[in-house]
């Protein structure tokens, strides 16, 4: 009985080896052909009802003169986040895994091909709402942020490592109910840079406006630093 649960683990290692080694090959399809034209792609975690579609929606609004955004919205089920940000006029695609915790870079495949990249500079994707699967799979993106709330507690890059260990930056979103909550951002600096030395924290409020400038000033100098 022992040696057949460890024969199963074994091979359920395996397969996930075999899945990420996959998943890597698309993905370096998908980075080299963004980089060719020189779409920034970036990939965004967060665990459910941490702003998302919300900061994307603000950003839409701030960065729809100046740059050309596209959207892909991975949610387990519903197209609501989709209409939503369709409602901001920029192209989107909907990804609806269904039982699937994560987006794979096969998905994100399909997915430019739905959109017309050739004259986007930016693609956001909107993550399924999770922070352990989605930290596992290279979605091809030049970069990677993990949101998190002010209602979800500091505590969460400890006890969701990889997601922040992983990532270029944290976003500390709702900050406007620092006043109605007890947390401390200075906590979450502390955390992300004992797990990424390098890693960029933003505190921002997309409902009030507050940090949104340092936000957009990174998606610009990740964009030149990409591409020139």
């Amino acid at each position: 009985m022992r040696m057949n649960q460890q024969n199963k683990q074994r091979k359920q290692v395996l397969m996930l080896e075999n899945l990420l080694h996959a998943n890597e090959l698309i993905a370096k399809r998908i980075s080299e052909h963004a980089s060719k034209t020189k779409t920034l792609l970036i990939n965004m975690i967060s665990s459910p009802g941490s702003g998302k579609t919300t900061l994307l929606e603000a950003t839409a609004k701030a960065l729809g003169e100046e740059m050309r955004i596209g959207v892909i919205v991975g949610d387990v089920a519903t197209q609501r986040d989709y209409e939503r940000l369709k409602g901001c006029n920029i192209p989107a695609v909907q990804i609806v895994t269904g039982s699937e915790c994560h987006l794979e870079a096969a998905m994100i495949e399909q997915a430019l091909n739905q959109l017309p990249i050739d004259e986007l500079d930016v693609v956001f994707i909107e993550n399924v709402g999770n922070l352990i699967c989605p930290a596992e799979f290279n979605l091809g993106e030049h970069f990677r942020v993990t949101l998190l709330s002010v209602p979800e507690g500091e505590d969460k890059v400890l006890k969701y490592p990889h997601a922040f260990r992983t990532s270029d930056a944290v976003i500390v979103t709702k900050v406007d109910l620092l006043k109605h909550l007890n947390f401390d951002v200075g906590l979450v600096v502390d955390y992300a840079r004992s797990l990424n030395p390098n890693i960029r924290i933003i505190a921002l409020s997309a409902f009030t406006g507050e940090g949104m400038g340092e936000w957009l000033e990174m998606i610009r100098m990740w964009h030149k630093e990409a591409f020139g």
